[in-house]
């Protein structure tokens, strides 16, 4: 067990995230004593979907301890069992899901603020001892399967079967879609758009469906946390900015995986769209893991500058901009002076895929490697 930044809430919680993420194995150690309910077993989940109110056979009589629900969202009724246990008996539960769509779509009780929200996400560098391999990270990802595999090749093997096990067990099994080979070109289409500004239009176009489809289908990634659109920066903005989101598929490694490749697909096309998800997904967890409440945005202009990570919150405003190549370049940096010219109070950043580090003016010039490694204190503002 790979030891994780996610610290155990003191009250009941909902953790949600990616299958594979490691929710269940962060449960098993963080909470030894825990009674564990797993829904993902048949004679469990058919016994809790006829009857929620049999979860209390689950518990023994007496019990003070954690309750671990595991893929709660298979029976989103159990929700309400659940916050009647925790009003009458005060029992801690630990909810696990790597959906919030079921659980919205069950119109359940979402247990009104008894219980905390936190997310699971797949490894980060200050998670992982030793020599942190980013070239390998860009290829196969930090899901912590993927990342502990003993060659890239079986990595890959997992994460080909980790998008079919999605297909089948999240999307088809739960009847989010009529058309699965539909669904399923959407996301091949779709990673044509990762680290870009999106077009809907152009993507149901690609797959052959009508747009508000591909809304949906979107919508169904998002939900199923496979995917994450951020949105455009625009507070006090100065000059015109662009409106759309920008799509990013949650890992490297599964943007990879889906991604089509042939002879006309350069690894230039790849490399720098998985190096700006590598760093967006270790911020995305560094500041869920430590509470930063940072809002995470990139800025756009009309005219086509941009900056790829612009961090908003108590910590203050950083902007972040990833370069895949080993030098930097002048015009590396412009998007950052244009930004820093309009918000002078922002830290900025340059992430690169060089060795050495300097400084450009108050723009700050990292290998990527190091940014990583030193993420948590970066974003606390030190």
């Amino acid at each position: 067990m790979i030891p994780r930044l996610l610290a155990v809430p003191k009250a009941s919680f909902l953790l949600l995230g990616p299958r594979g993420t490691g929710k269940s194995s962060w449960a098993r150690d963080s909470l030894p004593d825990a009674v564990v309910v797993d829904l993902l077993e048949g004679d469990t989940y058919v016994e809790l979907l006829a009857s929620p109110e049999r979860l209390g056979r689950r518990i023994p009589k007496g019990h003070r301890g954690w309750v671990v629900l595991d893929e709660v969202q298979k029976v989103p009724a159990l929700l309400d069992e659940v916050h009647r246990r925790i009003e009458r008996d005060q029992t801690r539960f630990a909810l696990l899901g790597s959906s919030a769509r079921q659980l919205r779509r069950g119109g359940v009780n979402l247990l009104a603020g008894r219980a905390v929200s936190r997310s699971m996400h797949p490894l980060t560098a200050a998670e992982i001892t030793g020599d942190d391999d980013v070239a390998r990270a860009l290829t196969v990802g930090r899901l912590p399967a993927a990342h502990t595999s003993p060659t890239n090749e079986d990595a890959r093997d997992y994460l080909r079967s980790y998008v079919r096990t999605y297909l089948r067990e999240e999307v088809q099994a739960e009847g989010l879609t009529r058309n699965l080979a539909a669904f399923t070109r959407f996301l091949e289409t779709a990673s044509f758009s990762q680290g870009a500004v999106l077009n809907i239009s152009a993507v149901s176009r690609e797959c052959h469906v009508e747009r508000k489809v591909a809304e949906d289908y979107f919508r169904i990634a998002e939900d199923l946390l496979i995917a994450v659109r951020l949105t455009p920066f625009t507070r006090r903005a100065q000059r015109r900015v662009v409106a759309h989101p920008k799509f990013y598929f949650f890992d490297a490694g599964v943007f990879s995986a889906i991604r089509p490749r042939g002879p006309l697909d350069g690894s230039e096309t790849v490399v720098g769209p998985a190096l700006e998800t590598l760093v967006l997904q270790e911020l995305r967890a560094i500041n869920d893991y430590l509470a930063l409440e940072y809002e995470l945005h990139y800025w756009r202009t009309h005219d086509g500058t941009e900056v790829d990570f612009v961090l908003y919150g108590p910590n203050g405003l950083v902007a972040i901009e990833v370069k895949s190549g080993s030098r930097v370049r002048s015009e590396d940096l412009t998007a950052l002076r244009e930004f820093a010219a309009d918000y002078p109070m922002a830290r900025t950043t340059l992430v690169y895929g060089g060795t050495r580090r300097e400084r450009d003016g108050d723009i700050d010039v990292v290998p990527v490697g190091d940014f990583l490694r030193e993420l948590p204190t970066t974003l606390r503002g030190a």
